[in-house]
């Protein structure tokens, strides 16, 4: 497929003949963020790690759709020796790619003084390590493309969240990163962080419902967010940005404004 004809798109589809990846796409934000860039025309590769039932059915749907535009693919992203597949899997598919998503992530309190090396290794890993590391692989794919890399970040990665600072530590590294990798990897590629507020608190996070109230009600607007939300900023990034890199959008109801 040549430059010029993965270029020529029609406005309905301003991802026509593109390709993304997106980490943790089977379930919840990363489903929907799948779903935005499949509508918009891109091509998806779907990563999970233990959620096949969920991706299957999530490609079926986009194949339903558009026959041959899905795919998924399973790996363990702390195993950093076979990270470089998923890019790989995504060039024998659809002969390029062009939109990385980091949004795969593990989320759960850690105390101080009930921090553990195995959580730690954990938190660090999915959130910041499995980030880098597969940016790192899909640059020399990305480059060819001018492509675009969006980081899943959190709003407290800039503010810590009581009782969970390994989470903090890490999607803070992750703000960096993303800042980092703008100013490594341009001009030929983009990368920009989306930092969700209460968006979708996950299923097994421990937090009672006080607690998740309480975080709502410190946002400007008194609601929470949708995933329907970092979605929309996702496809901002890929469709309406091209003059911006090393930004991390905050889409969150105005709590980083409020705290």
């Amino acid at each position: 497929m040549t430059k010029d004809a993965r270029n020529d798109t029609p406005d309905a589809a301003p991802l026509a003949g593109k390709t993304a990846l997106v980490t943790g796409g089977a379930r919840r934000v990363g489903a929907e963020i799948v779903r935005a860039l499949h509508g918009a025309g891109a091509n998806v590769l779907v990563h999970y790690h233990r959620s096949a039932a969920e991706a299957n059915k999530l490609v079926r749907e986009l194949e339903a759709r558009r026959a041959g535009s899905a795919m998924t693919c399973a790996l363990d992203l702390l195993d950093t020796a076979q990270i470089d597949q998923l890019p790989r899997k995504a060039l024998e598919k659809f002969g390029a790619l062009d939109i990385l998503v980091n949004n795969a992530s593990t989320f759960y309190p850690t105390a101080v003084g009930e921090i553990t090396e195995a959580q730690w290794n954990d938190l660090i890993g999915s959130n910041l390590k499995a980030p880098l590391f597969l940016s790192q692989a899909a640059a020399p794919s990305l480059r060819l493309t001018q492509g675009l890399i969006v980081n899943i970040l959190d709003i407290h990665g800039m503010r810590p969240l009581r009782r969970y600072l390994t989470y903090s530590v890490a999607k803070a590294g992750l703000a960096m990163l993303t800042r980092g990798l703008a100013r490594e990897l341009g001009p030929q590629v983009r990368v920009n962080g989306v930092a969700p507020g209460p968006v979708m608190w996950p299923e097994d996070s421990g937090a009672d419902p006080a607690f998740q109230q309480r975080i709502i009600d410190r946002t400007v607007l008194k609601r929470a967010g949708t995933s329907e939300d970092v979605a929309r900023a996702v496809l901002f990034f890929a469709t309406q940005a091209p003059y911006v890199t090393g930004q991390i959008l905050a889409v969150d109801g105005g709590r980083s404004i409020g705290w």
